[in-house]
């Protein structure tokens, strides 16, 4: 199989969707991979190391996809990328498609085969090619938004694990999966005064047994999320249902009566956000304020530390990616129950049901 791996081109995305190694381990395996010239740049991994792990370097992505059966990529296509996809084509990245219906409805044109790394789902329901992301933008979201607390940036001047004779800064962090369990150890290791929220007992009693005594477990519910929204100086949203629109659980009408200068990081900005007043941002212009609160949404925050992420990324992507190679991607599918959950779209049509749902467009079952 010929696996492409074009230069991402979203606003400030310096990840590759395969580190070196990777290549080198498609390449052993019988395979061809195609690399945009300089794709790896950003991410500390130039052209000469593609080229020493066999990797073939191609100057532009529009030969990139051309050549490719499968392409390999970090973020969703974008506009300039939709022409490019063929039909019967394997795409294998993060899609989030119940975020956009421009997107969605440019792959159903396409008729490519959508596999998303979102929701590949092993047994016990976790998601493990979302886990290394979320991982990495669970610990950089407690960061963030201390940088965006500092008054210099709009926010309240305080200082998340304050000092001495202050008191530290209230988190709130609403998700107790992957990306709020590392947000609020994070911001447990600040100092902060931590509540982390969840709407299943089960997982609020092991993070009470596992988080530092800062940190306070509560259950999710409206009630709850007002009163300590109130109190909060930062919120970090870490909602996920796999493949479906993040629920909003900030509504607009509670930002009035949060603190002037409170911080939300919304890391469900991916899947609409469970902010409602969350629209996607870039590295380049991060935040934006509605009644006096600012708002941190930027949809790829581990494009800012592209080096770890894509190592990490690879990491998890890679054995998948194999199989798909190795047994092409219907064999792949049937024989991994894991893969069959990943596809999204085929031959036109929406196969994942969140996805249909989302945007009330027909929904096929899909059979291998």
């Amino acid at each position: 199989m010929i696996i492409g791996v074009p230069r991402e081109i979203k606003p400030n995305e310096n990840r590759i969707a395969l580190t070196p190694g990777g290549a080198e381990l498609l390449c052993h395996n019988g395979h061809t991979v195609v690399v945009e010239q300089n794709a790896g740049i950003g991410s500390g991994f130039p052209d000469e190391l593609y080229i020493n792990a066999g990797a073939t370097m191609i100057p532009t992505a529009a030969e990139v996809f051309a050549k490719a059966d499968m392409i390999m990529k970090v973020k969703e296509p974008i506009a300039q990328e939709y022409n490019l996809i063929r039909e019967g084509q394997v795409l294998f990245t993060y899609f989030h498609f119940a975020a956009s219906r421009q997107l969605t409805e440019a792959m159903m044109k396409a008729k490519a085969v959508c596999i998303a790394y979102e929701t590949v789902m092993k047994s016990d329901n976790s998601l493990p090619l979302l886990i290394p992301m979320s991982e990495v933008a669970g610990r950089m979201a407690p960061q963030e938004g201390a940088k965006y607390l500092e008054r210099t940036m709009g926010g309240r001047g305080v200082l998340l694990g304050g000092v001495p004779g202050t008191e530290p800064a209230n988190v709130l962090v609403l998700g107790g999966g992957i990306v709020g369990t590392n947000a609020a150890k994070i911001a447990a290791g600040f100092g902060a005064k931590v509540t982390i929220m969840d709407n299943n007992l089960y997982r609020l009693r092991y993070l009470d047994d596992v988080m530092p005594k800062n940190v306070m477990t509560v259950m999710s519910t409206p009630d709850n999320i007002r009163r300590h929204a109130q109190a909060a100086d930062l919120v970090i949203g870490a909602v996920l249902i796999a493949g479906a629109k993040a629920p909003h659980l900030i509504t607009r009408e509670m930002l009035p009566t949060m603190k002037p200068g409170s911080v939300v990081v919304d890391v469900s900005v991916d899947q609409g956000g469970c902010i409602e007043t969350c629209k996607p941002t870039t590295h380049e212009d991060p935040t934006y304020i509605i009644d006096g609160v600012v708002h941190y949404c930027v949809a790829n925050m581990p494009g800012a530390v592209p080096f770890t992420s894509t190592i990490a990324l690879t990491n998890a992507t890679l054995p998948y990616a194999l199989q798909l190679a190795n047994k092409g991607w219907k064999n792949a599918v049937k024989d991994n129950q894991e893969l069959y959950y990943g596809v999204n779209m085929v031959d036109g049509e929406i196969v994942y049901k969140a996805v249909a749902d989302a945007f009330d467009l027909p929904y096929s079952e899909f059979n291998v």
